[in-house]
């Protein structure tokens, strides 16, 4: 047998390179790119590999381990899962840093590759520097927080484990059914170790991401089901975008006249103007996608998890004797809440469903309902975006301005905080996957590290990315990244004095605003942060615009600008778009406030709207 004498490092990094992808017809590399931030865990090894393919895998460096592998994950999601970028840190702090990361991956069913440098496999220099000692156990590390936010996980303690590893954890992160983010840990001495690795374990491999059919039998049920439906509705999660299944959904709604609302995931299956497309569901939805779910009989729920803001922790569908039909390549999400199953891939299982589903049409009067409904909602999303004179403008009114000078092409995305309401209810997207809001996991700092990932992604397409204060200043340093990686975005900084949507929450339930605003803060200095200079140390172009007439102007200059700009304006802090389906969140059973007491009846009022895993 042929072999070839490696460190494990070095085999590491040549078995990545070899691994190839198919995109849009053509085969590119699995793995097009490496982020790193080095240490004494990961430099003199595994960066000593890197450095040697840095022209077919080029290593970017972050500012952050969590933004980076941020921006890892947004890559991925851009890429609908099709090529996965790796993040690697040191050990300790560093590998501490992107469990956040992993968390968003997982959450969202997204490949990521996370190579964090170990302790030694000896244990002789132990404890080493920035090692976290078990005093019972020994072996355990940092590392081992990641198990709970993995899909896959192992520590490398010797060269030779590579070869049953890495295979696994590949097949892991392109699994349709189980994909998520794939954990590995190089012990530092076992880095450096050579062996003789069997030659054919570094040959080129193509891998095709396999479309599972449903089940016959599940079809023929399904069917059944959806042909005596008298309201149905689908429900479109990012399953539908991450099968490349928008174009069977938009075929299957026209011919089976269903009305079609999408998750927050799944928002962009379709334009705005789509005449299927019937708005969004759930707590940061539309009054339209909401009322229609409420009287639904049966709900295609497509490449979906059925996540609680999606249900609105499970009222939004009132009707009690709903079916569900779950089309999903998840077996854990296709059963939830007793649903009928449809086990398979989106673009493939919707075919095969219309087809059996036959000339089978919705009735007239629920298509002419839902388009009286959505028609409402665009009136309603008309008036929340125009701009008025107000002193402060709403974000509603500032994703207005950007969405009307918007391309087709351009990308919005956001993460946490108030953005992601805003923008999910008011953005028409105008044109299929042109929407990208992480809320899986609902992660501060998301909003400028995707960007970039995303932009990365795509070079050619406009990214602008909405983000508020508070997350700005959570994790703000991948503006350096984009300006010294040469990958442009646009940044709409909306600075509402704070957590202005955590506030709004705490209102709603009784409380009294406290530590949110910056109002409601204890602070020695009531300073406001001078985001715009601050942005433009980091080498970006920077306006702060005072109206939105002036944001209109500075977006045709950031538009022609050659590098990443950033446009901050003050926003109102309690201005919000209505259009929410009830959220389960939990009120005092105790408290001396009349405000909390009437939410607790409130709260207590929407619970009995609850289906209970029925």
């Amino acid at each position: 047998m042929e072999t070839i004498r490696l460190t494990m490092a070095q085999a590491l990094v040549r078995y990545l390179v070899a691994q190839r992808t198919i995109l849009a017809g053509q085969e590119a590399p699995l793995f097009p790119g490496v982020f790193a931030i080095f240490g004494h865990g990961n430099v003199s090894c595994l960066g000593e590999a890197l450095e040697t393919v840095q022209d077919i895998m080029p290593t970017w460096r972050g500012q952050n381990e969590q933004s980076m592998a941020l921006a890892a994950v947004a890559f991925a999601k851009a890429k609908r899962r099709r090529q996965i970028m790796v993040a690697t840190s040191s050990i300790g702090p560093g590998a501490a840093n992107m469990v956040t990361a992993a968390g968003v991956a997982h959450a969202n069913r997204l490949p990521l590759l996370l190579i964090s440098g170990d302790t030694f496999a000896s244990r002789i220099p132990d404890p080493v520097l920035q090692q976290v000692e078990h005093f019972a156990d020994p072996s355990t590390t940092v590392n081992d927080a990641f198990r709970a936010v993995t899909r896959y996980w192992d520590r490398i303690q010797r060269p030779e484990q590579l070869i049953g590893s890495l295979p696994q954890a590949v097949a892991t992160m392109l699994d349709p059914a189980d994909c998520g983010p794939a954990f590995l840990g190089l012990a530092q001495d076992a880095q450096a170790e050579a062996y003789d690795y069997p030659a054919r374990f570094f040959a080129r491999k193509v891998h095709v991401i396999r479309r599972p059919r449903p089940d016959t039998e599940e079809l023929v049920a399904a069917a059944g089901v959806l042909s005596r439906a008298e309201r149905p509705i689908i429900v479109a999660g990012g399953g539908v975008h991450y099968a490349g299944a928008t174009a069977e959904l938009a075929a299957f709604a026209e011919h089976h006249r269903i009305p079609v609302v999408e998750t927050i995931a799944g928002r962009a299956s379709m334009a705005w103007n789509n005449p299927s497309n019937a708005g969004v569901l759930g707590v940061v939805g539309s009054t339209s996608a909401n009322a229609l779910a409420a009287e639904a009989d049966v709900v295609l729920a497509i490449g979906t998890r059925l996540q609680d803001f999606t249900t609105g922790s499970w009222t939004v569908f009132q009707n009690e004797d709903v079916r569900i039909i779950g089309l999903n390549t998840a077996r854990h999400d296709a059963i939830k809440h007793q649903s009928l199953s449809l086990i398979g891939d989106a673009k493939v299982g919707l075919t095969e469903l219309s087809a059996g589903l036959g000339d089978w049409r919705a009735p007239d009067t629920w298509s002419a309902r839902a388009k009286s409904e959505y028609g409402a909602w665009m009136e309603q999303v008309d008036k929340a975006t125009t701009p008025t004179n107000a002193e402060l403008p709403s974000y509603a009114q500032v994703i207005g301005v950007v969405n009307r000078l918007a391309e087709p092409t351009d990308l919005a995305l956001t993460a946490a905080g108030g953005l992601p309401g805003e923008l999910t209810k008011n953005w028409r997207a105008k044109s299929v996957g042109s929407f990208d809001c992480e809320f899986g996991f609902s992660c501060m700092g998301y909003e400028i590290a995707g960007a970039w990932g995303a932009k990365m992604a795509d070079p050619d397409r406009e990214v602008i990315t909405f983000c508020g204060d508070g997350s700005y200043l959570m994790m703000n340093s991948d503006i350096y990244s984009s300006v010294l990686s040469g990958h442009k975005m646009i940044v709409i900084l909306c600075d509402n004095g704070g957590f202005a949507v955590i506030n709004r929450l705490q209102n709603f339930k009784g409380s009294a605003s406290f530590n949110n605003l910056l109002a409601d803060c204890k602070v020695a200095n009531p300073a406001r942060v001078d985001f715009a200079q601050h942005a433009a140390s980091m080498g970006a172009i920077t306006e702060d615009v005072a109206s939105l007439a002036d944001l209109e102007s500075a977006l045709g200059r950031a538009r022609a600008a050659d590098r990443t700009y950033v446009i901050v304006i003050k926003t109102h802090a309690h201005e919000w778009t209505p259009g929410d389906a009830w959220w389960d969140v939990a009120v005092p059973e105790v408290s001396s406030r009349a405000e909390v007491r009437q939410a607790l009846a409130d709260h207590q009022d929407g619970k009995r709207n609850q289906r209970v895993g029925v």
